[in-house]
């Protein structure tokens, strides 16, 4: 269950929109000049991924807005500790955090200590959503959610997942949980080889964005069976969402956007947000997402903020269900 030290750092995201508008120390940067010199975009994830593509696609628009350019760091690794805290160490306001937030919605619960403050990321605009979905080898003849279930019950411990950690990870618990099934939880430090096993049989249930699965999917080695958003993915309305399956307690947006330090200042997170929202508005950008099963969903800070803290709140009480232990 989690701690009450916990249950606060949870709470932390909820008023971080609110935090950052009381007295904080302002940086250097003027925001009549900002920016000063090039940016940057530190992100969790590798090359190549969903939320990578969104963020070179919006770095090259916003290039040519703000008239310095804007360099990518991929720095995945570690559960989101290695970008998070190279972000945090950078005290400036040039450099922004570029994530999904279940990156990092579930480090309070999983982990006792973390090495940075949830109350310094602090939410500046909200981009958009991933698409996230639950698949099953095309050789394991199910064509349901609810097949799934049934055949994991009448398979107890032989059935085998892998999902990616953080937020998801702890949704999937959750939602085996509540069926009251057991499947067995493979670690993998690489999605692709967990996407290889799956088409080839070696384990039979993935859950990911969606982006990752495609290919398979298009080589009818795999079956997508549910959606975790709420809504279904524009680029596979066949797909229902896992509410529309029967099972709402998987439900869980993919949510991405930008974060700031906490120093920077209410005006230059509103021009931040503002200038993305004008680039969302582009529909080149949005075909181009849609592709990569992800859908434009532009938000101010204290949009996100709020969607972050519904977010929190799911995982807090999925962690108290299933009688999460945090590590050291």
């Amino acid at each position: 269950m989690p701690s009450r030290r916990q249950r606060g750092l949870v709470a932390a995201f909820a008023c971080a929109a609110a935090c950052v508008l009381a007295t904080e120390p302002r940086l250097e940067a003027a925001e009549g000049a900002w920016p000063q010199h090039p940016v940057r975009f530190i992100l969790p994830l590798g090359a190549g991924s969903g939320s990578d593509i969104g963020a070179r696609l919006f770095a090259e628009r916003l290039t040519t807005r703000w008239g310095q350019p804007i360099v990518i760091e991929n720095r995945p690794g570690g559960d989101g500790f290695v970008a998070i805290t190279a972000f945090l160490g950078a005290h400036d306001d040039h450099t922004l955090l570029f994530a999904p937030t279940s990156t990092f919605t579930a480090h309070t619960l999983l982990h006792s200590r973390l090495p940075y403050d949830p109350h310094d990321l602090i939410p500046v605009a909200r981009i958009t959503n991933t698409m996230i979905s639950l698949s099953v080898p095309a050789s394991l003849d199910v064509a349901s959610l609810k097949a799934m279930v049934e055949l994991a019950r009448a398979r107890p411990g032989k059935l085998n997942r892998a999902s990616i950690t953080g937020a998801l990870d702890l949704v999937v618990d959750g939602f085996l949980k509540s069926a009251g099934v057991t499947v067995e939880k493979v670690p993998y430090r690489d999605p692709v080889q967990a996407l290889t096993d799956l088409a080839e049989g070696r384990i039979q249930l993935y859950t990911s964005a969606f982006a990752i699965v495609q290919s398979q999917l298009q080589a009818g080695t795999i079956r997508a069976l549910a959606m975790t958003n709420r809504r279904r993915a524009p680029t596979a309305p066949d797909i229902p969402t896992a509410e529309e399956a029967g099972y709402p307690a998987l439900t869980l947006d993919g949510l991405v956007g930008l974060f700031g330090p906490p120093g920077m200042t209410g005006a230059l997170r509103e021009r931040i947000a503002k200038d993305v929202r004008e680039v969302a508005a582009d529909p080149a950008i949005e075909q181009r997402l849609r592709q990569t099963g992800q859908v434009l969903n532009p938000g101010g800070g204290s949009e996100f903020a709020a969607a972050i803290d519904e977010q929190t709140s799911k995982l807090v009480a999925i962690a108290k269900a299933i009688d999460l232990k945090s590590e050291d």
